[in-house]
C-alpha cells in the first residue's frame, strides 16, 4: 500500500517538477530576463504581468496536482499553458537555420516545441484519464479530484 502511494506521488512529482520548483524559481530569481523573454510575444508593459500570471499557474496548479485537489482541472490548465508557451516561445518555423544535420537553432527549438506538447499530453492524460469514459467523468465534474492517493477502488468499496 505504501509503495502504491509513493508511486502515485512520485509520478505526479515527475510531471510537475519542471514547473515547481524549477521554472517558478527561475522566474523569481531571473525576473527581468523572464520579462524580457515575455516581451518577445507581448507588449513590454504587459510582460511582467504575464510572468506573474505564469508564476501563479505554475505554483498553484502544480500544488493542486500534488495534493489531488481539483487536480484534473489543474492538469487541464497546465496542458493549455504548455501549448501556449510552445506556440509563443518555441516558434521553430520562424528560424532561418532549420537543418536536419549539423548545428541548427531551429531544430533545437523544434525539439523543445515537441517536448512542450508531450508534457501537455501527460497533463491531458491526468485530466481526462486514459479512456473515453473518463473524459465524460471530467466533463460532469471538472472540479472533482482524481483521488490519486485512494487505496481502495470505489468499485471495490461498494
Amino acid at each position: 500500500m505504501l509503495l502504491n502511494l509513493l508511486l502515485a506521488f512520485g509520478a505526479r512529482c515527475l510531471l510537475v517538477m519542471l514547473f515547481l520548483p524549477f521554472s517558478a524559481l527561475d522566474k523569481i530569481l531571473n525576473f527581468n530576463q523572464a520579462a524580457g523573454q515575455a516581451a518577445e510575444a507581448a507588449p513590454r508593459a504587459v510582460a511582467p504581468i504575464l510572468i506573474f500570471c505564469g508564476l501563479g499557474v505554475e505554483i498553484l496548479m502544480s500544488l493542486a496536482i500534488l495534493a489531488g485537489i481539483a487536480d484534473r482541472l489543474a492538469a487541464l490548465i497546465l496542458a493549455g499553458y504548455c501549448v501556449v508557451t510552445a506556440l509563443l516561445w518555441k516558434q521553430f518555423w520562424r528560424t532561418s537555420d532549420f537543418r536536419l544535420k549539423g548545428e541548427s537553432r531551429g531544430r533545437e527549438m523544434f525539439w523543445d516545441f515537441l517536448k512542450n506538447l508531450a508534457v501537455a499530453g501527460g497533463f491531458l492524460m491526468l485530466a481526462f484519464g486514459a479512456n473515453a469514459a473518463s473524459v465524460r467523468s471530467f466533463l460532469e465534474n471538472p472540479l472533482g479530484s482524481s483521488h490519486p492517493y485512494a487505496t481502495i477502488d470505489a468499485r471495490e468499496a461498494s
